[in-house]
């Protein structure tokens, strides 16, 4: 018999707790709102937080399309990438982002927040966004979280 009342409890893949979230981008600062959901994905917000394990939660943004930059950052920011050719850097302003690819700044946020290896790669398939208030994970019951 043990004499220790509390032990370390090192979550696994087996006894991981995994529930369903969805958050309402609307009128929400992508920063700011980028960094929750990064901390909902990776599981910091359990007590069963394990670095190693994929223990967050599947979050459902929508309204991605509706989201907000502070100050001139709409218009200001830039989006660098490059084609892989010479002379392939190509600019990008939210503005222009949004309209060609409604989901790419929020995705792009928070992938930039999540870790660089396979768990990051990992997580981030737990992330799922939508740019009207429409999604079709109903049969997943999820919960709604404000920020």
């Amino acid at each position: 018999m043990d004499t220790l009342s509390y032990k370390t409890i090192s979550a696994n893949v087996a006894n991981v707790e995994k529930a369903w979230i969805v958050v309402d981008a609307e009128n929400q600062i992508v920063g700011r709102l980028s960094s929750q959901i990064a901390m909902i994905l990776r599981g910091k917000h359990k007590a069963s937080y394990t670095p190693h394990v994929d223990c967050g939660d599947n979050v459902i943004v929508i309204n991605a399309d509706k989201i907000r930059f502070t100050g001139k950052k709409m218009n200001n920011k830039v989006y660098i990438r490059h084609t892989g050719y010479p002379g392939g850097q190509r600019f990008a302003t939210p503005r222009e982002v949004l309209a060609k690819n409604p989901r790419g700044i929020m995705e792009s946020a928070v992938k930039g927040m999540l870790p660089k290896n396979r768990l990051g790669s990992r997580l981030f398939t737990n992330l799922y966004v939508y740019a009207g208030s429409e999604h079709p994970h109903a049969a997943q019951q999820p919960k709604e979280i404000k920020f």
